[in-house]
C-alpha cells in the first residue's frame, strides 16, 4: 500500500482513498457521539452554515471549537460529550481542521475519518477497500501536527503489519502542541480529561466513513460490511 501523508495546503487533485486525521480533537468527539447515539454527523463548512442548518432542523445538535456560542449546542471536546444522550440524533459539527480537511477531499471515492479512538476498525477498513494508494490528511497545524501524524503512521502501519507497538506513537501525540495547548489552558471549550480521552487507543469498534448525502458531507459509523 502506497502511503502519502500531507497537510490540507499540500492537497491537490482528488485522492482515491482518504484518512483524514484530527485527534485533538474532532474526530474522537465524533467517535464519542457516535457512542453515546447518534445517527450521523453532518460536517458543515462553515459556522454560518451549521446555524442555518441547526434552524431548519431544530431537532439537530450543532457543536463547534472553542467556547459555548449563541445557537451551538455543545463544544468539541469529548470530556464535556462523553455524558450526551444523542440517541438517534444528527450532529452538525463544524471545527477549525477536522471537518475542512473531509470537505477537501470530499470526491474521493473512500473517505474515512480517524483518531486514535478507532485507529484499529480504520486499518481494519483500509486493509479490505483501502486498495493500493491512500492518502492521510494530516489536519492540524497545516500537516506539521505531531499528534495527527502520529496516528496517520501508526494506522498507516496497522493497516499492513500485524503487529505495530502503539506506544511510541501515543507518547508524540500526548507531547505534541495540541496536548500542551489543551493542558495549559490556551484552547477554550476543554474538559480535564480531553487530552486523557483523545489518546485512548481503539475505545470504539468501528470505522467512521465520510460520503456526501444530499450535497451534505455526512459521517457514519462503519463496523463492518460494505
Amino acid at each position: 500500500m502506497k502511503t502519502r501523508f500531507l497537510g490540507i495546503p499540500e492537497l491537490t487533485g482528488t485522492p482515491p482513498v482518504a484518512v483524514v486525521v484530527d485527534v485533538m480533537r474532532a474526530y474522537t468527539v465524533a467517535a464519542w457521539a457516535f457512542a453515546r447515539g447518534a445517527e450521523k454527523i453532518v460536517l458543515a463548512e462553515s459556522l454560518d452554515e451549521a446555524l442555518a442548518l441547526k434552524a431548519r432542523h431544530p431537532d439537530w445538535m450543532a457543536l463547534k471549537d472553542g467556547p459555548p456560542a449563541p445557537g451551538f449546542d455543545a463544544v468539541n471536546s469529548p470530556g464535556l460529550l462523553r455524558s450526551a444522550d444523542l440517541g438517534g440524533r444528527t450532529v452538525v459539527q463544524k471545527t477549525t481542521a477536522g471537518t475542512v480537511g473531509a470537505l477537501a477531499v470530499k470526491e474521493a471515492s473512500l473517505v474515512l475519518c480517524a483518531g486514535f479512538v478507532v485507529a484499529e476498525a480504520t486499518a481494519r477498513l483500509l486493509r479490505e477497500r483501502g486498495g493500493d494508494s491512500v492518502t492521510f490528511v494530516v489536519t492540524g497545524e497545516d500537516g506539521r501536527a505531531d499528534e495527527d501524524l502520529a496516528c496517520a503512521q501508526y494506522i498507516a502501519r496497522r493497516a499492513t503489519e500485524e503487529e505495530t507497538d502503539a506506544s511510541g506513537f501515543l507518547h508524540r501525540a500526548g507531547a505534541s502542541r495540541a496536548a500542551r495547548e489543551l493542558a495549559e489552558g490556551v484552547r477554550q471549550g476543554v474538559h480535564p480529561d480531553d487530552i486523557a480521552l483523545c489518546l485512548e487507543l481503539d475505545r470504539f469498534p468501528f470505522a467512521m466513513v465520510a460520503a456526501s448525502e444530499d450535497s451534505l458531507m455526512v459521517l457514519r459509523p462503519h463496523t463492518g460490511g460494505r
